[in-house]
């Protein structure tokens, strides 16, 4: 069974850093498979469909193209953890498993919780200034990330991603329109699920995650100082949650 990485608004596989190879020791040796959505990293030249529903159309004929055959589990984060859950509550026999970090979804969570309000003047400076790739990097870090010890780096990484697969305004658009609008049924999918937040995140309120482990009786466990970019901010917990939780199902 393999294990599909599914990260959030305008990243790609490549902003999971190393995170694929320390999750790996975990999964027993399952495949990891760190997949972009249309319209980021290699189908940066796609549009971005308007809903999550065609994004889940989209990765479900990836994986197949690429011969990997359900069932999977999938770890994914914010708008990819908003995909996760539409496949797995629309093809149940697909989805093994949920690792979902940091993510939000109506009907669980209301706008002002799903994007702090605090946030929406830098969120709309961000907009008018997409072409600026410094300027948009650093924003970004700043918003979801607590851990700036190597920052630099990460700056430096995100610049080269962004040159070479440079995600459209017009695509960054309707990724956040697709999230904004989506709403999950209100029932637990089939699955096994656990969510996995961060008690400092200021991009996304820490009760979507509350909320959401609450309302389908999941196992939740929250990280005391990381921000929305959870994995960044502490991979090795991550990890370790995650190989904590397949030990115990």
């Amino acid at each position: 069974m393999s294990w599909v990485l599914l990260r959030g608004l305008t990243r790609e596989a490549r902003h999971w850093s190393d995170l694929p190879e320390r999750l790996a020791p975990a999964l027993n040796g399952a495949p990891v498979i760190a997949l972009d959505l249309p319209g980021n990293g290699k189908f940066y030249g796609l549009p971005s469909p308007s809903s999550v529903g065609s994004m889940v159309d989209f990765a479900r004929k990836q994986l197949l193209t690429q011969g990997c055959k359900p069932p999977y589990s999938f770890m994914a984060m914010s708008l990819g953890g908003m995909v996760a859950t539409h496949w797995a509550q629309h093809y149940p026999d697909e989805v093994a498993g949920l690792v979902l970090i940091n993510t939000s979804m109506r009907p669980f969570n209301s706008l002002t919780e799903r994007l702090r309000p605090g946030n929406w003047p830098q969120l709309a400076l961000l907009a008018a200034r997409w072409e600026d790739v410094d300027h948009c990097e650093r924003v970004i870090h700043q918003l979801t990330c607590n851990r700036a010890t190597t920052r630099d780096e990460d700056l430096a990484a995100w610049r080269r991603i962004r040159k070479s697969a440079p995600v459209s305004a017009a695509n960054a658009r309707r990724q956040l329109w697709a999230a904004a609008r989506f709403s999950s049924a209100a029932q637990a999918p089939r699955c096994a699920v656990m969510v996995l937040s961060s008690a400092a995140d200021d991009l996304v309120h820490p009760l979507c995650s509350t909320r959401l482990a609450a309302a389908w009786q999941a196992r939740h466990h929250q990280h005391p100082w990381a921000g929305h970019d959870l994995p960044h901010d502490d991979a090795d917990w991550v990890c370790q949650r995650t190989a904590d939780w397949l030990t115990l199902r």
